[in-house]
């Protein structure tokens, strides 16, 4: 009997969790490194877009999922000062074959902790910061900032926006500011009386947004907020939890955003930026990138999560399929960079056209029968 491939993936975030799940569903054998010393705890929302619920179904995770999750009815575009609706785009089940499957929002945690269940839980090994790797023609020797080392098949660095295993890998990218801070966090529903517990609603500014959406089956309010930069040093983390400067920020506009600048009382912010999209994610053998490490997206499409999820099952479909790691690696990177580089590139450009309707179809953005296998 051959034996299972040995997969190390860095990082215990949702792509990690995703892929990790992905690769004991195919059968092999995968081990968890996170550098925390507990798992990540995160309440607030998140988009689950059809091309990624549909992969949960597909798992088996459809009911617990919907359990969880809000199925809202729409997408509301809204004018910022008066509230006045000015497009509305439907969501729910969004037609036959591919997108026969529900748009959802939810609490980032709950999302985790579905992934987590999936995993045997001490294949997740916390406090391990990896320092370094040293890749052969047999495997992967992983080095740890402890001293330890662990051995792999295959590496896959699913490390985040500041990953490791990518610099250490083709180098750091140059980051790209986009000269804006973004806030997030929730609130009660019956804070915001005026807005309906069935929808995402969008209110565009000439120069700023908010996003609300109903988690915790409707009984909150997840918000993501973006404004200009106040400083100039656009590359600064901004101050964490300013609820008073997000109401300043959002003091002439309709009476619902102000109720929830009003109502909002933890706010988590920081400052968006991405990178032009790589030229290549792996070393051409054993290690690879996914997720965040290799696609960090701008907040204006809703694709990071589902993103992760698609690139977790186009992974694990090539190393079960391929005859050799490297040769599956090369049809991941083949099949995955060109779409989440199309994806990421349109999120940056709903950026820059706050005020206008999105002009992308759903089939473009997700394209999920093209180029995602079952």
């Amino acid at each position: 009997m051959t034996s299972p491939l040995r997969v190390a993936v860095c990082g215990a975030g949702l792509g990690g969790l995703a892929a990790a799940a992905a690769l004991v569903r195919a059968g092999m054998e995968v081990t968890v490194y996170e550098q925390r010393p507990r798992l990540p705890e995160d309440e607030t929302a998140l988009h689950l877009a059809p091309n990624g619920s549909r992969i949960l179904q597909r798992w088996g995770l459809g009911a617990q999922l919907l359990a969880l999750a809000v199925q809202p009815v729409a997408m509301e575009f809204r004018e910022w000062s008066d509230g006045s609706l000015t497009w509305r785009q439907p969501l729910g089940r969004m037609g036959p074959g591919a997108f026969a499957a529900p748009y959802c929002t939810l609490l980032t945690d709950e999302l985790y902790d579905l992934l987590l269940a999936r995993l045997p839980q001490e294949r997740i090994r916390l406090g391990r910061r990896m320092s370094g790797f040293r890749e052969s023609a047999d495997g992967v020797e992983l080095e740890f900032a402890d001293g330890g080392a662990a051995t792999a098949d295959v590496l896959v660095g699913a490390d985040g926006v500041r990953s490791l295993v990518r610099s250490r890998l083709i180098g750091t990218p140059r980051r790209v500011y986009h000269g804006a801070t973004a806030y997030s966090g929730a609130l009660q529903s019956d804070d915001v009386p005026g807005l309906a517990r069935d929808r995402v609603t969008v209110w565009l500014g000439p120069e700023a947004r908010m996003v609300g959406a109903p988690v915790a089956q409707g009984e909150q309010l997840g918000f993501v907020a973006v404004v200009p930069s106040r400083s100039r040093a656009a590359r600064q983390r901004p101050p964490h939890g300013r609820p008073g400067a997000l109401a300043a920020d959002f003091g002439g506009w309709a009476p619902d955003v102000k109720a929830i600048t009003a109502a909002a009382g933890g706010v988590r912010s920081w400052t968006p930026y991405d990178h032009a999209p790589l030229k290549r994610w792996g070393s051409g053998g054993r290690i690879t990138l996914l997720g965040d490490a290799a696609h960090p997206m701008l907040p204006y499409h809703g694709q990071g999560v589902s993103q992760c999820l698609e690139d977790a099952v186009a992974l694990a479909r090539h190393l079960a399929t391929a005859p050799a790691p490297a040769q599956a690696l090369r049809r991941y990177e083949a099949l995955r960079l060109p779409h989440t580089a199309r994806v990421q590139l349109g999120s940056r450009a709903n950026a820059f056209r706050p005020a206008a309707v999105p002009d992308v179809t759903w089939a473009q953005v997700y394209d999920i029968e093209e180029h995602l296998p079952d």
